[in-house]
């Protein structure tokens, strides 16, 4: 290697120290060990560090064509002391305001789109049923309006029919009155029964079902 590549590649490794230094602490920022198994800990670990090494030689590869040397190693462990003797305080403090940053945004716009999009759904949807309710209550009213209307109109249809009637029933003798009366609630005792039976016969239906 040249001059200016081998001095490219210690400023580039240097660089490289830096970055490393920076990816540990985003990486145990939002690990949070303590919070987790330990197998998984150990799978994150050796996942992050594998891509740290392939991210390492493949800028080694585009600086000097991925050339090992000794002094390379060196440049690193240089470049990640000075990064935490002089960068680490001022990047951890960013990353913080990043972070929370970055949960402020998220709340508003969770905000945003609830205000924008959830909250004007839910009016319409309550605005659509209040409107079916008012529809149905209308309708109903309607209809009891018209059957009340119709009962009306048959009550007066049938008006002359039952004054006629009951002109006929008081024109018929006490005696034999007395024995339509008595014979009218021996047909209503009748219908009971066949209710009854009526009932009973599908309570042991019912029964034979289960």
């Amino acid at each position: 290697m040249s001059i200016t590549t081998q001095l490219l590649t210690m400023l580039t490794m240097i660089g490289m120290g830096g970055w490393l230094g920076m990816a540990l602490d985003t990486y145990n920022r939002f690990l949070k060990r303590e919070e987790r198994a330990h197998w998984l800990v150990f799978v994150n670990d050796v996942l992050f560090w594998a891509v740290q090494a392939l991210l390492v030689f493949y800028i080694l590869l585009l600086v000097n064509d991925g050339e090992l040397r000794f002094y390379l190693f060196l440049a690193l462990l240089c470049g990640y002391a000075a990064y935490q003797s002089l960068l680490r305080s001022l990047y951890v403090r960013v990353l913080e305001w990043l972070i929370w940053l970055a949960v402020r945004l998220g709340q508003a716009l969770a905000q945003l789109f609830r205000y924008t999009v959830i909250r004007p759904l839910v009016l319409l949807g309550q605005m659509a049923l209040a409107l079916l309710l008012f529809a149905w209550r209308l309708v109903v009213w309607a209809a009891r309006f018209l059957l009340l209307v119709v009962w009306k109109t048959v009550l007066l249809l049938f008006a002359p029919l039952r004054w006629t009637g009951m002109a006929v029933w008081r024109r018929v003798p006490p005696h034999r009155r007395a024995w339509l009366e008595k014979f009218f609630r021996r047909l209503k005792g009748f219908a009971g029964q066949i209710k009854n039976t009526k009932e009973k016969i599908g309570m042991w239906l019912a029964k034979w079902r289960k």
